[in-house]
């Protein structure tokens, strides 16, 4: 196999135009080239009057080695592929199947790798399954009562769900994990097209379905999903874990427990930590989320001249502050909504989610500070949790219930505002004006609004006085890391942390990619259950 690393064409071609392209750079003829796959597909919009796709291809053609000697380009090599494997399984004795606390991308795809091997894996998920979950989130953002274990943040598919179904990741991957998440979610009635993209999205309409077709797969291959099901505690003797209880008072026998709750499980992370589970505050970033009219976007990124045809735009900003801290854009949702995303009665969060079509006329995505254990000093390792709530209750009290909003113009000012202006906003839940202001430490605010400075150098508006701000966008990822040893377990023996509740993650993609590695390692340790 041949790989060509760098393709470029313009915007406008077909198929036929790609492959004179990949004949003319390999320097053969048509009835040489066996066959092609685009790998990856990919925008560069750097030069507006010359928009370009890049790919990346494999080929396949006669006599490949002759070929390959009389090429001198760097972005052609030869290519082997290394599909992903499941390893073979180990010999410890296990008595009981595993168990996996949460079926957000984490708990599934380990659950699915635990069921292909045969070890019938059982989950506990605390809020509904992905339909029934829809319905009541829906009708949170209508009448605004809160169910504390089935909202935008709890139940099957995780927070994920309820957000864009970004699966880009920059997590490096030679075990072919990314690949697989991506054929995973295909395979259950996701388009082909995520394979290629630079930026593979699926949105929130369409996962629901994907997410229902994986469970039932899991179940299918003798796995067990239990909803409204919530973990209290794990049981432990000498160093190993027992079984877990959950709220309902059952106790659950196992060996191996799988802690894949999501960064917003706060009520378990604190209960493990009483139990003994070694925790560490680590940095994470909060902010506020920001609209702006997705056709101001497109022009900034594509130009007029092609803004229509390639809308919508994404993007991706960053900038330092004068205080030294990170400012950056996060979870871009083109066409999308602004979400109250709360799943804590009295406190209040929002997020971003687009449906599959993003065809909302609003762009937006979170301006986010960093933040690390220094801005909440404590020789708690949970204090990084409080940190977040201090910043939620604030927002729930200054919005009474509602997602507090405030234009650009008057954020700057300090005024709370009275009307919109010009951007039309897309919200899912009910608004209050508010002065945001109030909400994040005052250093963090003056850094947000240096980059919307910043910002607004790079995309013509971003810092336009009417721009519609939410808050709070707290929960980026999570501010506590459970260490793990080399077995993946973290201290007591059976307990295996992953996901981005424990730390190792931060989208969809990567904690799939860390539950099916936390499988992995589970597989290769132990034989199957025995009961």
């Amino acid at each position: 196999m041949i790989r060509i690393s760098s393709l470029e064409l313009p915007v406008h071609h077909n198929e036929e135009v790609l492959e004179k392209k990949i004949l003319a750079l390999l320097g053969i003829r048509k009835k040489d080239l066996i066959s092609f796959t685009v790998v990856k597909k990919s925008l560069d919009v750097r030069k507006k009057e010359n928009i370009r796709y890049s790919y990346m291809i494999d080929a396949n053609v006669k006599d490949e080695g002759i070929i390959l000697k009389k090429i001198r380009n760097a972005s052609v090599s030869t290519f082997t592929p290394h599909p992903y494997t499941i390893p073979g399984r180990g010999n410890r004795p296990l008595r009981h199947r595993p168990v996996i606390i949460g079926a957000g991308p984490a708990g599934l795809f380990a659950g699915l790798l635990l069921a292909k091997s045969g070890y019938c894996p059982l989950i506990l998920e605390r809020g509904e399954e992905a339909v029934k979950r829809a319905v009541t989130v829906r009708k949170f953002w209508e009448d605004g009562i809160l169910d504390p274990d089935s909202n935008v943040t709890f139940g099957e598919g995780g927070a994920g769900t309820f957000s864009d179904g970004k699966l880009n990741t920059l997590v490096k991957d030679e075990a072919g994990r990314n690949s697989e998440v991506l054929k995973t979610f295909v395979g259950f009635g996701a388009d082909s097209e995520i394979l290629i993209l630079q930026k593979p999205h699926i949105g929130t309409d369409r996962l629901i379905g994907i997410i229902t077709n994986l469970r039932k797969e899991i179940e299918r291959l003798g796995g067990t999903v239990k909803f409204r099901c919530r973990a209290e505690s794990f049981l432990s003797e000498n160093g190993r874990v027992t079984g877990i209880r959950t709220d309902s008072g059952e106790t659950i026998a196992c060996e191996v427990l799988i802690f894949a709750g999501g960064h917003s499980a706060r009520d378990t992370i604190r209960r493990f930590h009483t139990q003994g589970i070694v925790m560490e505050a680590k940095p994470f970033a909060v902010g506020l989320r920001v609209q702006h009219p997705q056709h101001m976007i497109d022009l900034s990124q594509f130009g007029p001249a092609e803004a229509e045809f390639l809308s919508p735009a994404s993007y991706r900003l960053a900038a330092k502050a004068s205080d030294g801290r990170g400012v950056y854009t996060f979870c871009m949702c083109p066409g999308g909504y602004v979400v109250n995303a709360s799943c804590e009665k009295g406190f209040l969060s929002v997020n971003g989610m687009s449906y599959h079509g993003r065809a909302g006329v609003n762009a937006n995505s979170a301006v986010i500070v960093t933040v690390s254990p220094s801005d909440f000093p404590s020789e708690d390792p949970l204090s990084g949790i409080e940190f977040q709530e201090r910043m939620e209750r604030k927002a729930f009290q200054a919005g009474e219930g509602r997602i507090p909003v405030q234009l650009y113009e008057d954020f700057k000012n300090g005024q709370i505002s009275t009307k919109w202006g010009d951007v039309e906003p897309c919200f899912k839940g009910e608004t209050a004006f508010a002065d945001l202001n109030g909400i994040l430490p005052t250093e963090l605010c003056r850094s947000i609004k240096e980059g919307m400075e910043s910002f607004g150098n790079k995309i013509s508006g971003f810092n336009r006085p009417d721009a519609v701000l939410a808050g709070v966008e707290s929960r980026t990822s999570s501010p506590v890391k459970i260490p793990r040893n080399e077995n993946m377990e973290a201290g007591t023996e059976g307990f295996y942390p992953c996901g981005e509740g424990a730390g190792y993650a931060g989208g969809i993609t990567s904690a799939a990619m860390d539950g099916m590695k936390t499988a992995e390692q589970i597989i290769r340790t132990y034989g199957l259950p025995s009961d």
